[in-house]
């Protein structure tokens, strides 16, 4: 583990793959996600080995060896994070952003300099009313149990409110060895509603919003995922200025790695054989 101090006084953590000299990416996890998550821990390594690229996966503000500013949820925080990531490994780097890490990520590349690719798996954005949309008060009600240190209420109800899980699912997950770690990582949702709330609305994204990201963009889906993250994959691409969208079969939200990390990695790389080089 190695760690580094923001600017604004906060420590965070990561791990450093160093594959050769294909580039450097920082992978950005989603809700409840850490850098010891091991689908994570599998991504850096097939990027590193077979693609020859650094990489870096943190845990973000609040997660794991990261530290926290508890009551203090602004985007503009994470986005801050980033640029000292960016700033650490020389200036220079990719992300690669995972859910509501794929939207922290493209919400990064309209200001941090430096940022040369993204790639966004499946940010959840929510552009229209057919399948899910969250309730107008759920940051008020998320942070007062936040507040309470209400862990397991406060895991249940990001994955059925924000997230649109089904409460079995849930009822499920209490059982299982995820568990413990989503009760560790629950107080740092907020941080990922900072990121996506104002783009889970049901309405359509306005493109003047992101006309920043002029990096290169891959946005991939997976055609295993439900109908409303595909939807938002597909709406998000649209309205960058330079992204394709890629959706992958066999490919779910939880997904194969063995399946994710060749497209990723082709595009990183620039040696992929269609779309954005």
């Amino acid at each position: 583990m190695e760690t580094i101090t923001t600017p604004a006084g906060i420590e965070l953590a990561f791990d450093r793959y160093i594959g050769g000299d294909a580039g450097t990416v920082i992978l950005i996890g989603g809700a409840f996600g850490e850098r010891k998550f091991s689908k994570m821990v599998k991504l850096a390594e097939q990027l590193a080995e077979t693609y020859r690229l650094t990489v870096i996966n943190y845990d973000r503000r609040g997660r794991g060896d990261s530290a926290d500013t508890p009551g203090e949820y602004n985007v503009d925080n994470e986005i801050d994070d980033i640029a000292a990531l960016v700033e650490a490994v020389g200036g220079s780097a990719a992300l690669f952003g995972w859910s509501s890490g794929a939207g922290l990520a493209l919400r990064a590349a309209t200001r941090v300099p430096g940022i040369d690719r993204v790639v966004a798996f499946e940010p959840p954005f929510v552009v229209d009313d057919e399948n899910f949309v969250p309730s107008p008060d759920l940051q008020d009600r998320l942070h007062e149990l936040i507040a309470a240190d209400r862990r397991a209420e406060t895991v249940k109800f990001y994955m059925t409110e924000a997230m649109g899980m089904p409460r079995l699912f849930t009822a499920i997950m209490r059982f299982t060895p995820m568990w413990k770690n989503m009760l560790a990582t629950a107080p740092s949702t907020a941080h990922d509603w900072a990121v996506m709330g104002p783009y889970m609305r049901g309405t359509a994204l306005d493109a003047a919003d992101w006309s920043g990201v002029t990096a290169p963009t891959l946005v991939i889906s997976g055609s295993k995922s439900g109908a409303l993250l595909r939807t938002g994959a597909a709406a998000i691409a649209a309205v960058l200025p330079n992204a394709i969208h890629r959706e992958v079969p066999k490919l779910s939200h939880n997904p194969n790695i063995g399946l994710l990390a060749p497209v990723a990695g082709e595009f990183l790389t620039g040696t992929a054989t269609t779309g954005i080089h």
